[in-house]
């Protein structure tokens, strides 16, 4: 039985250095206010302008332990990822004694929670698999049979009942916030309107690959191009939704509408201030 918990617990181990290193690098690469970085994990124990380094010092650790699971048949390598997790175990239970105000940062920031005992318990049950795997010699992925997979499924249960983020990210999608309200980057919609069919229909009249003026109301976002004849097409992009609705019409100089587009009606018109 421990062999075929060991063969489970092997890909586990892959799949959570992998997105752990996977998610540091991600917070590390998005902007973030002042500080951010110091109030995850250990860099919470070092200077500010250390912290960054840090987090992808860890990031590294955790890829270069995923590949040596994968490739490197070695005893002391082998151990590496249990020593990496208890050491993990440790820190997490030291910095919740010292700094109970921060995250573990274990997915970057997205791990912003205060370190709890489901925290710590989490890096234990890793430390356990991780030793488990080094006993046992294990190297590669193993072939998931019939009597393997159900214990990838306990282990992945066991795991996500002791990852605090599960419950941030209920929470976020139990309490979304109305469209109106919503981020959304004028570059997201830009590229969702170059994809979509009224862009298509417009692109050979058009004068400029930028717009000449963006806003937004609510729920769309607005984009004004130039256009032949002294004209300009006017988009407007749902921020809704993977395929959202995409409308145009062309504004002639003196600022009426010359072509509505075949999918456009006169909400769209009536909400689209566009000065000659």
């Amino acid at each position: 039985m421990l062999s075929t918990i060991a063969a489970a617990s092997l890909p586990i181990l892959v799949v959570t250095l992998a997105l752990g290193g996977v998610a540091k690098l991600a917070t590390v690469g998005r902007e973030a206010s002042p500080g951010a970085l110091a109030r995850l994990g250990p860099a919470v124990l070092m200077p500010e302008r250390f912290a960054k380094a840090a987090m992808i010092a860890c990031a590294l650790v955790e890829f270069a332990l995923a590949a040596v699971l994968l490739v490197v048949d070695h005893p002391v390598a082998r151990w590496l990822p249990a020593a990496f997790f208890a050491v993990a175990t440790y820190v997490l239970w030291d910095l919740r004694r010292r700094r109970p105000d921060v995250g573990c940062g274990c997915f970057g920031d997205v791990s912003d929670t205060p370190v709890g005992l489901r925290s710590i318990g989490r890096a234990a049950a890793l430390t356990a698999m991780a030793a488990l795997v080094g006993a046992k010699g294990l190297t590669g992925l193993p072939q998931v049979t019939v009597e393997i997979a159900p214990w990838i499924g306990g282990g992945v249960a066991l795991l996500l009942a002791c990852s605090p983020e599960v419950d941030g990210f209920v929470s976020r999608l139990r309490h979304r916030a109305p469209c109106e309200q919503r981020p959304m980057p004028p570059g997201r919609a830009l590229s969702r309107l170059r994809a979509s069919a009224a862009w298509r229909a417009q692109a050979g009249s058009l004068l400029a690959d930028e717009p000449s003026d963006m806003w937004r109301e609510l729920c769309w976002r607005f984009f004004v191009f130039p256009a032949q004849g002294d004209a300009e097409v006017v988009f407007a992009v749902h921020l809704r939704g993977r395929r959202p609705a995409v409308r145009a019409v062309v504004v002639g100089a003196d600022g009426q509408v010359v072509a509505p587009d075949d999918r456009g009606d006169a909400s769209l018109r009536e909400s689209t201030p566009v000065s000659a």
